[in-house]
């Protein structure tokens, strides 16, 4: 019943083949790490033709599971040089599962210059050129495909920076209302489908059937159980539909450990204008809908659209990594230049944290000063003509750091950190230093419990228990993401037993299994081995697996803590 879709860019053939059974019972994070080791040389150019790319959907993809539209994109990482997975929500994902396709994996390369795109439906599968796109911005290229192929269909494409093969580039992928607002950002897998020539994906789901079931009505009931444990959660019930991710600012600003001016200070004292709080509020004043989902089947529903001053759609709900990289990251308190920026990093296809963080690395480096919010406009319009120094912001936080000589560079594997400061939420730091992924917070939401009390309460300004919550979460996490779950559905399940209890079941009941908790545990580390086992032979060693040495010297304010979990507990991480 499932297939893989393999496409060769170089001489433009398309196949159909069989799930082979080394990649039986996995899906999207777990299938694409799966076909990287066991297909991509590790020490390969991650541009040129001996890398491949994957999408893949996960394991509950297709069903009525809430939350289980998401998409995998894999490849070996132009930005860290190691192992990549990037998850994104949108159609794609639902629609590639109803249509049985396991992974569609784009190897080799075409004629220099040449651009193609790739339809997909339930009985055709084919490249055709794609030259009338060449440089055009992902909302331009989604008109046009939208006005060729029809607004059912779901798409997938890559900007300029894509085109361009920028170490920051992202993956693009249409939401419900097909606009290209869900990108799998991180790594820059976009500047890998740019090296293969492929501008477009488009997915028709016509004549697609629902996912077949092996038990449908011990299916239906654990799914209601799911679905009734993300609704009654706090965090998955109310705080997230209502404010949206960005509801973390005031609560990060008030932990003290919001990251301000590149990671100088944990509180940033006009957080408030930026917080979800101001979000909800702008969004009502402005009549732009709140508490919208990213995907079919989504009923945490933790977006919105934002309009401008004059009502106009400018963007999506910017996320709370993306109002930090742009905000207290870069010292900038308006909402308004925040959501354009995110609009521009949309359009031009780059990845907000890695975008932010080479903005604020800039700002440190005396290109512009922190708070001018006309500057940071600048340099995202630097980015979008493609100048010298919009290549060099484009490619990420580190080359920036090279570039202009700046020694506080907060990266691991080269990959920019996220929105926790690691000295006051240690467990997350732990999480940068070790994932196979680079610095990471989708990878090990430590968060959840060193600051929301979520599964318990680690106090995140001490050391003990860091090493373990951490290793608890990558594990569960990689487990999540091959199944094709959004990783907020962790907040109930860490709470709520049933709600991990209903995966198993789901699991079971799709495919005539009796899998036990235990081996979701055992599926989580057999993909983090995987990983590893890549980075390892790409030429990782445990000196990978550290935070930028500033991390461990600098105290941060209000705690005035530095980053105090030592090496030997570092490497203890994986010892399963």
């Amino acid at each position: 019943m499932f297939k893989i879709i393999r496409v060769n860019m170089s001489d433009l053939s398309v196949k159909s083949e069989a799930v082979p059974d080394a990649y039986q019972g996995l899906g999207g994070r777990g299938l694409t790490s799966a076909i990287l080791l066991g297909e991509v040389e590790p020490t390969c150019s991650p541009i040129g033709p001996n890398n491949k790319l994957i999408f893949a959907p996960g394991l509950l993809g297709g069903t009525r599971c809430a939350n289980s539209g998401r998409i995998s994109v894999g490849a070996k990482s132009p930005l860290t040089g190691g192992v990549k997975e990037a998850n994104s929500g949108g159609q794609a994902g639902g629609y590639l599962a109803r249509l049985g396709i396991s992974a569609i994996i784009i190897e080799g390369m075409p004629e220099d210059g040449k651009l193609y795109k790739l339809f997909i439906s339930k009985d055709k599968q084919e490249l055709s050129p794609a030259d009338d796109l060449k440089g055009m911005g992902n909302y331009a290229t989604i008109d046009k495909l939208k006005n060729e192929f029809g607004e059912k269909a779901g798409f997938a494409s890559i900007g300029p920076a894509g085109e361009w093969k920028l170490g920051a580039a992202s993956v693009a992928f249409t939401d419900m209302e097909v606009r290209p607002t869900r990108h799998a950002g991180r790594g820059g897998l976009g500047a890998v489908m740019g090296s293969k020539g492929l501008k477009a994906i488009i997915i028709d789901p016509s004549e697609s059937e629902r996912v077949s079931l092996a038990d449908k009505e011990a299916f239906g009931k654990a799914a209601k159980r799911f679905a009734k444990a993300l609704t009654e959660h706090a965090v998955t019930g109310q705080g997230l539909p209502t404010y949206g991710t960005d509801v973390l600012i005031n609560i990060i600003n008030e932990a003290g450990g919001l990251p301000t001016r590149n990671f100088r200070f944990g509180r940033f004292e006009t957080a408030d204008k930026v917080g979800g709080e101001t979000l909800n509020k702008i969004t009502i004043e402005r009549k732009g809908e709140t508490t919208q989902g990213c995907m079919t089947g989504c009923i945490i529903r933790c977006s919105g659209t934002y309009l401008d001053e004059k009502g106009e759609y400018l963007s999506k709900w910017p996320e709370y990594e993306t109002v930090w990289a742009f905000g207290p990251n870069c010292e900038i308190d308006d909402l308004d230049a925040i959501a354009r920026m995110d609009r521009a990093c949309d359009d031009i296809g780059v990845d907000t944290i890695e975008t932010g963080n080479a903005i604020a690395v800039a700002m440190e480096g005396g290109v512009k000063e922190f708070g001018d919010t006309a500057g940071a406009e600048e340099l995202m319009a630097e980015i979008g003509k493609g100048t010298p120094l919009g290549r060099i912001l484009g490619s990420g936080a580190a080359v920036v750091g090279r570039a202009f000589g700046v020694r506080r560079v907060p990266v691991v594997k080269n990959q920019a950190l996220p929105a926790y400061d690691p000295r006051t939420v240690k467990g997350q730091g732990v999480t940068y230093a070790t994932s196979p992924m680079g610095a990471d917070h989708t990878a090990g939401y430590a968060v959840a419990t060193n600051i929301m009390k979520v599964g318990g309460d680690v106090d995140p300004l001490k050391t003990e228990g860091q090493v373990k919550l951490s290793r608890d979460l990558q594990i569960a996490t990689a487990a999540i993401d091959t199944a094709g779950l959004c990783l907020f559905v962790a907040f109930p399940v860490l709470d709520i037993p049933d709600a991990f209890d209903a995966i198993v079941d789901m699991l079971n009941a799709k495919y005539g299994l009796s899998l036990t908790g235990d081996d979701i545990g055992s599926l989580g580390q057999r993909v983090l081995k995987m990983e590893r086992d890549f980075n390892k032979q790409a030429g990782f060693t445990a000196a990978d697996d550290r935070l930028p040495e500033f991390f461990k010297l600098e105290k941060l304010s209000p705690h005035n803590k530095v980053f105090d979990i030592s090496d030997e507990e570092l490497d203890t991480v994986f010892n399963f």
